[in-house]
């Protein structure tokens, strides 16, 4: 397996952004608070930086105001020349670029975390590109260990020779943490807390790693994207019918073929017409009604990550 490089040095430049979406509530009130009390984020041999990734779409509660801005952080974005017609979501890359990246340069930060909530039945879900990306998979497998009962399913969300496009693709190593159902403006105390724990046991494994911990290789389960699904429409556009019941809720759940995925208003069920099994994700997701995706098509594999080399311990850093 081709793997992205792994570090060999202590990660010094730690972040966590919320509010990438700005009506993604569990994100938004973790950086706003840790903004203003950021101790909590401390470790001996590092400091992460809290970041309000949207501050506009945050004040709004909106998931962005012109651009989705997880969607922003393409080259084509990044490298053009502002032009006061920009939309803000592609200044606000560009800015955000700036202070975590350059994206693929050696001054980018080391890690960047990244919270988001979906409105989707996705329980607690780990957002990685590929994988390639050794240091994520050693991360996310320390979590499936730390907490089995959360079931922390890891999604691949890079398709195959895509240019990654989200906020931690500009560090050297991210993550995204995707917790739900929640809907969309609301916060739920118990995925607020979920992701509080969540967000200190990442920055525990990367102190692990700091101080010279041993992560031996392992075999990983994992999915990734294989094609997406559109509500049934009309001649118009409009929907035809809906997720149907047996299908909504069930995400990362086997979908035979011939299995219901449509109600349609008409009263009759769409049945799923694909040769094999899928494991359907982000299923009647809200924020994906305007990309014309009722949910998105994974197929279920499993790779060997290879061990991380074991740094020396790290000394705290100079006060």
């Amino acid at each position: 397996m081709c793997s992205l490089p792994v570090p060999r040095e202590p990660l010094r430049r730690v972040a966590v952004t919320g509010g990438t979406h700005g009506n993604e509530m569990s994100g938004v009130y973790l950086a706003r608070h840790w903004l203003q009390a950021p101790a909590e984020l401390q470790r001996l041999s590092f400091s992460a930086v809290p970041v309000l990734a949207n501050p506009a779409a945050t004040a709004a509660c909106r998931r962005y105001v012109d651009h989705d801005l997880n969607r922003a952080f393409t080259s084509s974005f990044l490298n053009s020349r502002p032009t006061p017609d920009d939309p803000y979501e592609v200044t606000r890359a560009r800015e955000l670029n700036q202070l975590l990246g350059p994206k693929a340069s050696g001054r980018a930060f080391d890690f960047v975390l990244d919270l988001h909530n979906t409105t989707a039945n996705m329980g607690t879900c780990l957002i990685a590109k590929s994988s390639h990306e050794v240091f994520a998979m050693h991360l996310c497998r320390h979590l499936q260990l730390q907490y089995p009962e959360l079931s922390c399913q890891v999604f691949l969300c890079q398709w195959s020779g895509e240019e990654s496009y989200n906020l931690d693709s500009v560090a050297k190593n991210g993550l995204a943490l995707e917790l739900g159902p929640q809907p969309q403006g609301v916060l739920r105390a118990d995925i607020f807390s979920r992701m509080r724990t969540l967000v200190a046991t990442v920055l525990d494994f990367i102190e692990l790693f700091n101080q010279g911990t041993a992560f031996p290789a392992f075999e990983m389960e994992a999915y990734r994207p294989v094609g997406v699904m559109d509500f049934p429409r009309t001649d118009a556009g409009n929907l035809a019918g809906t997720v149907h019941p047996q299908l909504q809720d069930r995400d990362f759940q086997p979908l035979q073929p011939g299995a219901p995925i449509f109600q349609m208003f008409s009263g009759e069920d769409l049945l799923y017409d694909g040769e094999s099994t899928v494991y359907p994700v982000f299923i009647n997701e809200a924020a994906y009604y305007e990309k014309g995706i009722a949910f998105v098509q994974t197929e279920k594999f499993t790779f060997t990550v290879p061990a991380m080399p074991v740094l020396n311990p790290a000394p705290s850093p100079a006060s």
